[in-house]
């Protein structure tokens, strides 16, 4: 008798995928970033990514999660009397970042913000039947012990309250950094599922891990394949295979054909194990760095997932979501 806990294998297999959508958010509290730059990328994932991945997702009928940061469901942010940005939240205190939380976010509204409110290009994922889940209010660390639990009560609350201001219940969350914690607060704001660390190498901490996706990536290792773990508080996990990777710095070392061919092996491994492959990557990513790499990046990942929508043609593989898994592995 198959239960939460001893299932093997799905009914068939399946493939996910999950976008970190952050744009300014995901990088702006790292010591040296270039915030010029940062901000440049993330109008460029606008201007140049966002339109062709919808368009891509949906012609080839995938639903993938687009995890987004909270205060990108907004159009418009403003200080108060204080000179204090949203108020209400209890802000984390990372030792990486000394300043108060929010004091470096301009306010204003998308049109002159737009690296930091996307409320439009997130009514437009919405209508593309898109669905829509959380990856934290301001890219808080849920995992880092400067993320108290009132901050990450807060934050939860805050980006739930965002979210539904589009009519959207997010139900899948994206740890920021992957950095898992406050997982009853996940619960107690109504989400049902998380994405957790790949199994592997890239378990491991910091630069260790790092390296060691990235040496697995260039010795072509297929990815794992996972299926959805049963965890506290009603919370389903769902793994991760594999990142799509950025193309800056040593990993541009790896060719476009090799990374495909990798991430199209985990696809034909889970729909043969009857499995997941959870495939993720960040929008702003496929932006890279030169006008060239928009169409290039999106076009690489548009053949992994013709390889996808091959496997769902013939009923080997289906494409879904990790909201929709985590109900049917709950059913179950």
């Amino acid at each position: 008798m198959e239960t939460r806990s001893n299932r093997r294998a799905l009914e068939r297999g399946a493939f996910l995928l999950t976008l970190d959508f952050e744009l300014a958010w995901g990088s702006r509290d790292l010591p040296g970033v270039d915030r010029e730059a940062l901000v440049d990328q993330a109008l460029r994932t606008r201007e140049a990514v966002v339109d062709p991945l919808l368009d891509l997702l949906v012609s080839r009928g995938v639903p993938a999660t687009w995890a987004a940061v909270g205060h990108l469901f907004l159009g418009e942010a403003r200080r108060d009397a204080a000179g204090r940005l949203h108020p209400e939240v209890v802000p984390p205190r990372h030792p990486w970042h000394p300043e108060p939380w929010l004091a470096d976010v301009p306010e204003g509204d998308e049109a002159g913000q737009a690296a930091w409110m996307a409320r439009s290009v997130l009514e437009r994922v919405r209508d593309a039947g898109q669905p829509v889940g959380c990856h934290g209010f301001s890219h808080e660390i849920y995992g880092d012990p400067g993320c108290a639990r009132q901050s990450a009560d807060t934050a939860l609350g805050a980006a739930v309250r965002a979210a539904a201001g589009l009519g959207v219940r997010p139900r899948a969350f994206v740890f920021p950094r992957n950095r898992v914690g406050h997982l009853d607060l996940l619960a107690k704001h109504g989400f049902t599922c998380y994405r957790g660390p790949a199994p592997g190498v890239t378990r491991l901490p910091g630069p260790a891990g790092r390296l060691g996706h990235l040496g697995a990536v260039a010795a072509g290792a297929p990815p794992p394949t996972v299926l959805p773990e049963p965890g506290p508080h009603g919370l389903w996990n769902i793994p991760a295979s594999a990142a799509f990777l950025p193309v800056h710095g040593v990993r541009r070392a790896i060719p476009l054909g090799q990374r495909v061919r990798r991430l199209a092996r985990g696809v034909e491994a889970a729909a043969r194990s009857r499995r997941v492959m959870h495939l993720w990557l960040h929008p702003i990513n496929l932006a890279g760095t030169r006008a060239s790499d928009p169409p290039r990046l999106v076009g690489a990942l548009a053949e992994v997932l013709d390889r996808v929508a091959a496997l769902v043609k013939a009923g080997d593989l289906e494409a879904t979501d990790m909201a929709s898994l985590a109900a049917r592995a709950e059913a179950a």
